[in-house]
């Protein structure tokens, strides 16, 4: 008899009248496939892979029950009989592959980026230009009755369930807070008043759908804002959302517009734990923990520690479809992990682009991106072991080829070696621990400290090059460049090249706020930092005994002082992640960083660092310059035209080097590797 690797996380769940097969529920995203019906076939074949997967419980993205809540125009809605016949591809898929699969229920509320947009009060979003209208009794018993005809409209499509979705800011978690119910009628003042919405929607979708279906809601247990509720407050909304007649609780945490981060990689793993765990001994309905889970065994570690009932991974799922099997098979070093950095996932749904990721990019467009045993095999090589080619060569050797992977370097992983050391970014070995096992698995013959020439590729025979070389860093032409306190990002996080207390840091890119990281943490902090130095840092109170959970932060005095220096006028890190770049800027600003825009860089010499801005001559003293001034591309393996011998394929950094960019990167090496 085997014994699970992971007894707890992988127990079924007896809700009465179906059995979840585990304890793992693949959280909400919103991909944007929902939102046009012609994506509908792309979207089946995304919840097929997971489903297929061995997960207990799919989350759709988000699905409005009407107009005025709709995220964007046109969102995906479910409002009539019509609108089940795409969503019936989505539960046939599931439901093929023994999963399960419920349907979120979302009314962005003051969140939608519409002009139909209506909120508890008139109180506009700072994410959305449009100002909210005060939805009036009327328009509040037509919400009502909206929730319920998409709720039995959902089971008539085959859904297993639904999920309101009541946290994050939306319209029911505007409902529930001051921050934005001002109103002084029966729906608002008291939280008996404020809860009246979610608490009678519930009511009426139980009564429409019967008992033997899923009413999942999702609760938010820290609010993370001025106004929000307290841990009391979330209690007294749980207790009667459960005698409402939901079935289960899932957790979330923070509104979209909170100050606090909280699904950044640099957010310790399942800090929130803790909150579930309260609530879990508050209600007898099952408890969903949430919020940087990527790992089975966090996973299990939560459910064995009673903290909750189950545990929802939402990004983790577009990183590894398989995820579940692999922890059941005993594989959990095959996972390829969710690092949490957004750049494909949030950063899209937020610009109107379609989710992927970046670990995965075949996420989203398992229909377009496939992989398929080659008709011939053929002798491969692949220069460079970063992200460009480590996704190109296992992909490769998945398919039959036989791929040689030439790195110059001892190990591999290119500038991901760099990137690990950055606070908050430990994650990303977890992607090179993935890497390192999908080489040995799809049996890459991985030549280290080698830096082959064309010659030698050549001479052995190879059928196709793959150029993924990198690139190495730019040195601007400024008088005294060359001076001994002049530093590359490399040569303080490859070399380790001692830094002083002032430092100046050309560039303000990724790469610059990445270096400002590192040089403010405080040596003596462990990393990954611990989670109550972080709650001190950020200021979150984990027992929510104010509103929202806020307390004032206590950051660590700086280890140094730094100023981020750019060439261009504007704000600084303008060109980071959509959704992570806020945190970065956060973080130095808090810790001191002076960041200076429309800088001309005249000269360095013994008095440190001469710059003009805005016409006016300043001198930085400061003991070491560390330029992150942009990248060039090393091409040099690359012939001048296509001879008889090999053909040769540039991709990664090697074809473009403007700014790093692992996302793109690994989605070349993936797409080339598929056409060989």
């Amino acid at each position: 008899m085997t014994t699970s690797p992971y007894p707890h996380l992988l127990a079924p769940l007896d809700l009465g009248f179906t059995t979840l097969k585990n304890r793992v529920i693949m959280g909400s995203m919103h991909t944007g496939l929902e939102d046009r019906f012609y994506n509908y076939p792309k979207l089946a074949a995304y919840f097929r892979e997971r489903a297929k997967g061995g997960v207990g419980l799919i989350v759709t993205g988000g699905i409005s029950p009407n107009r005025q809540g709709w995220l964007l125009p046109l969102g995906g809605t479910v409002s009539n009989i019509f609108d089940t016949f795409n969503h019936r591809l989505v539960t046939d898929a599931v439901h093929q592959e023994g999963g399960k699969i419920v349907m979120q229920i979302l009314h962005a509320g003051r969140y939608g980026y519409q002009p139909f947009v209506v909120s508890a009060s008139a109180v506009k979003s700072p994410i959305s230009k449009f100002k909210p209208k005060e939805l009036d009794e009327g328009g509040i018993e037509q919400t009502i009755k909206d929730y319920a005809r998409c709720a039995k409209l959902a089971k008539q499509a085959g859904y297993d369930g639904i999920e309101i979705m009541g946290s994050e800011g939306y319209l029911l978690n505007q409902f529930l807070c001051a921050r934005t119910n001002q109103r002084t009628d029966r729906w608002g003042g008291s939280i008996e008043n404020r809860m009246r919405l979610p608490v009678e929607i519930v009511k009426r979708v139980r009564a429409e759908v019967g008992t033997d279906f899923i009413i999942m809601y999702r609760h938010s247990l820290l609010d993370l804002v001025e106004g929000g509720n307290t841990w009391d407050d979330v209690v007294a909304v749980a207790k009667a959302l459960e005698q409402a007649g939901v079935n289960i609780i899932n957790t979330g945490i923070g509104w979209h517009e909170a100050r606090v981060p909280t699904i950044v990689t640099s957010v310790p793993r399942a800090a929130f734990r803790s909150l579930a765990g309260r609530l879990r001994r508050e209600i007898a309905i099952p408890v969903v923990a949430s919020n940087r889970i990527n790992m089975p065994a966090e996973a299990e570690d939560i459910i064995a520690s009673g903290d909750a009932d189950m545990v929802s991974m939402a990004r983790p799922f577009l990183a590894d479809p398989e995820f579940v099997n692999k922890a059941a098979a005993g594989r959990a070093d095959e996972i390829n992990t969710c690092i949490a950095c957004n750049q494909a996932c949030l950063d899209h749904t937020f610009s109107n682009k379609r989710a992927s990721c970046l670990v995965n990019p075949r996420a989203g467009h398992e229909t377009e991106l496939v992989f398929v045993k080659a008709a011939q095999r053929r002798r491969i090589a692949v220069v460079g072991a970063g992200p460009a080619g480590l996704s190109a060569a296992t992909v490769v050797a998945e398919r039959g080829h036989r791929v040689t992977l030439f790195e110059a370097s001892e190990r591999i992983g290119g500038q991901f070696n760099f990137a690990m050391r950055i606070p908050g970014k430990e994650e990303f070995a977890e992607t090179l621990r993935y890497f390192k096992r999908r080489l040995e698995i799809t049996g890459v013959e991985l030549v280290l400290g080698k830096k082959v020439t064309r010659e030698e590729l050549l001479e052995q025979g190879f059928d196709e090059v793959i150029v993924a070389t990198g690139i190495v860093p730019r040195t601007p032409k400024i008088a005294g460049v060359d001076h001994p306190m002049v530093l590359s990002y490399l040569d303080v996080l490859q070399r380790n090249a001692p830094v002083g207390k002032r430092v100046a840091v050309i560039g303000a890119g990724g790469i610059g706020f990445d270096i400002g990281e590192f040089l403010l943490h405080d040596p003596h902090v462990p990393l990954p930092v611990p989670l109550n130095h972080w709650l001190g840092e950020w200021g979150v109170d984990l027992n929510a005994t104010t509103g929202g959970g806020l307390v004032e932060p206590t950051p660590e005095q700086p280890v140094r002082e730094v100023y981020l220096l750019q060439r261009k006028v504007g704000k600084l890190g303008a060109g980071l992640g959509k959704t992570s770049g806020w945190v970065h800027r956060a973080t130095l600003q808090r810790k001191g960083v002076k960041m200076i825009g429309g800088v001309e860089y005249r000269k360095i010499d013994d008095a440190g660092l001469h710059i003009t801005v805005n016409g006016e001559p300043r001198l930085l003293e400061v003991d070491n310059v560390v330029i992150c001034a942009g990248q060039e591309s090393l091409t040099e393996l690359m012939p001048k035209e296509q001879g008889t011998g090999p053909r040769f394929h540039l991709i990664g950094g090697a074809a473009l080097a403007a700014e790093l960019d692992a996302k793109r990167a690994i989605r070349e090496g993936a797409e080339l590797a598929a056409k060989l």
